[in-house]
């Protein structure tokens, strides 16, 4: 098929459903589609037997810093994406060009990890590419631009989105559709753990592949039980905003590890490795003796917000799919509160004058009100926060808070149903 006619059958996707957006923002979608395949045929000079793919960025709602713990979590896809557009070539290479980004290469005939890779896209490729080939299929190589709209520092995970991009595409091309989306997610993992140096966790491949609301059980770290909720934000009559705070991540490697590694000294007095291997009534009881054994409260308070946290994102998963909207908002509000004041995860001990996620959740606590919700969003410290928003207050939102923060620092988003795809034209 011609990219002509490629293009003209792009009216006929479902955009709305895809992307949970209304009619208006339809054009919208289209011509990042148009983009893509524009960019590609200028990069490969080719125009013809061209697919399109989507892989959306990640929220995550419920559970934060339970995930390493082996907890519940709660978390969404979004209308915001990664995508792009694929071909064979017919060489023994595969070469994806990102928008912005030079040209990656990857030789099919070297997919072993390369430490001199950590921290590439080339990495990612060849993980992904490594881990089909070990499960039995054929792949062989392919062109592919992509373009993303996913918000890069701001915990959508740009990455997991990629990863989980790259996995669809080689499972449609080379694998006739024949892995789920569980499995893509966790063939994402694969290549950031092993190719990339990265020791990510699940959540973020997992929301991205499944997407819409996924409730995420880590008990069983190998075998993580996932479960797509049924529920349309659409009509709930709220808004997903991500707000960037506009807080600077640099020098916060130290503040991050700390969160896993205090809640691993309360696991540890237990003798084990994790919190979910201890329940909450031994830890009660324990109190005491925990504090004399560690002489760290910070990490006995975080211990508190892990068996709070995870048992809420379970919580939370039962009101949405019981369709208790108003009930979903309160835990959310509480699950805030609970990183504000246990888990400390809102600014750096280090950086003591630079409080701009806790300035931005004031904003909501004093605009919203008793109404909607916000929390702070993904690891913390810096980056972004997270509000759901009535539609009747959300321009009075978004102004008050930029009148603060600064301009398009207050992104207005949606959960879509759809995670990664490819985008089959008929």
């Amino acid at each position: 098929m011609k990219t002509t006619d490629l293009k003209e059958k792009l009216k006929f996707i479902d955009i709305e459903y895809i992307y949970a957006c209304k009619e208006a923002d339809r054009n919208h979608y289209i011509k990042r589609f148009e983009t893509v395949i524009d960019g590609f045929v200028e990069t490969f000079g080719v125009d013809e037997d061209v697919r399109l793919f989507s892989a959306p960025g990640r929220t995550e709602i419920g559970g934060n810093h339970t995930d390493h713990q082996h907890g519940a979590v709660l978390a969404g896809g979004l209308n915001l994406d990664i995508i792009g557009a694929a071909r064979e070539n017919g060489t023994n290479e595969i070469r994806i060009k990102s928008e912005g980004y030079p040209m990656s290469i990857v030789s099919l005939s070297e997919l072993s990890a390369n430490e001199k890779e950590f921290g590439k896209s080339e990495a990612l490729i060849r993980g992904v590419v490594a881990k089909f080939v070990q499960m039995g299929y054929e792949v062989k190589g392919f062109d592919a631009y992509a373009i993303s709209s996913v918000l890069k520092g701001s915990g959508m995970s740009s990455s997991a989105a990629y990863e989980v991009l790259l996995g669809n595409i080689v499972n449609e091309m080379f694998a006739n559709g024949e892995v789920n989306p569980v499995e893509i997610a966790k063939i994402g993992q694969f290549a950031e753990n092993v190719y990339f140096g990265k020791p990510c966790g699940l959540l973020d491949q997992m929301a991205s592949s499944v997407s819409g609301m996924v409730a995420i059980d880590f008990a069983d770290k190998e075998k993580p039980v996932v479960e797509k909720i049924d529920f349309d934000f659409a009509k709930t009559n709220h808004a997903l905003c991500i707000i960037d705070t506009g807080a600077d991540h640099a020098d916060l490697t130290d503040e991050y590890a700390a969160v896993p590694n205090e809640m691993k000294k309360v696991a540890n007095f237990f003798g084990k490795d994790v919190l979910n291997d201890v329940s909450k009534e031994e830890f009660m009881a324990k109190i005491k003796d925990i504090r004399e054994a560690i002489n760290d409260d910070r990490a006995v308070l975080r211990a508190f917000h892990y068996f709070n946290e995870t048992q809420r994102a379970k919580e939370e998963a039962k009101a949405l799919k019981d369709g208790d909207f108003d009930k979903f908002l309160k835990l959310v509000k509480k699950s805030g509160l609970s990183s504000y004041t246990y888990l400390q995860n809102v600014f750096a001990v280090c950086k003591p004058n630079s409080q701009a996620v806790s300035l931005s959740l004031a904003l909501c606590d004093d605009i919203l009100g008793d109404r909607g919700a916000y929390r702070v969003h993904g690891g913390g410290f810096a980056g972004t926060i997270q509000a759901f928003v009535p539609f009747d207050i959300l321009d009075e939102f978004k102004e008050k808070v930029e009148a603060v923060l600064g301009d398009g620092m207050c992104h207005i988003l949606s959960i879509r149903p759809v995670g990664g795809c490819e985008i089959k034209l008929k």
